[in-house]
């Protein structure tokens, strides 16, 4: 149940394309009646798309960063483990973009971007407080979520690309996800 102080999201009306002009689309949310927090990304990277999975790059931190701060070894799970590992501990993910045109992985070649429909979390999660993004480009969305009467937290990216900070540098960050 949506509490008043959660106003309804939306998209952008600029952020909006028809779904026919986009090329790419992105994946479901991982989310549950009992998420407390979400993170979200920007949008799948090829490895991703190709695997099927969030944060599918076999160089993407992702997965160790969770690892650490969630104190549970999800790198070495299946993906479906590792899901339903975050799902236990109220932790869900999606990605601020439904689909869009790019060609590689990085967020700066996305190109007529198609925002997910933001409202489906509070209808699914009826418990989610926090949202946390995984990197500026996604962060772009924070005002938005804490408009809506969420807290935030941008991170810095897991991706391969982001070589600006260390591990131990973002994972400092990081462990914000669960305070």
């Amino acid at each position: 149940m949506l509490t008043s102080k959660h106003r309804m999201l939306t998209a952008s009306p600029s952020s909006i394309l028809k779904p026919e002009n986009t090329s790419l689309t992105g994946f479901a949310p991982v989310i549950d009646e009992n998420t407390r927090i979400v993170i979200l990304g920007s949008f799948p990277g090829v490895a991703s798309l190709a695997a099927q999975q969030y944060y599918g790059h076999p160089r993407n931190q992702f997965w160790s960063l969770l690892s650490a701060v969630l104190a549970d070894d999800l790198v070495t799970l299946a993906y479906a483990d590792r899901l339903t590992r975050l799902l236990s501990r109220g932790v869900g993910l999606w990605d601020v973009l439904a689909g869009c045109e790019r060609s590689g992985s990085l967020d700066s070649a996305i190109r007529h971007p198609l925002a997910n429909q933001f409202d489906l979390l509070q209808q699914r999660c009826p418990q989610l407080v926090r949202i946390c993004f995984n990197g500026k480009t996604s962060g772009k969305f924070a005002g938005q979520f804490e408009a809506a009467g969420f807290e935030t937290l941008i991170l810095p990216s897991s991706s391969p690309a982001n070589a600006q900070s260390t591990f131990v540098q973002k994972l400092a960050l990081w462990r914000g996800i669960m305070r």
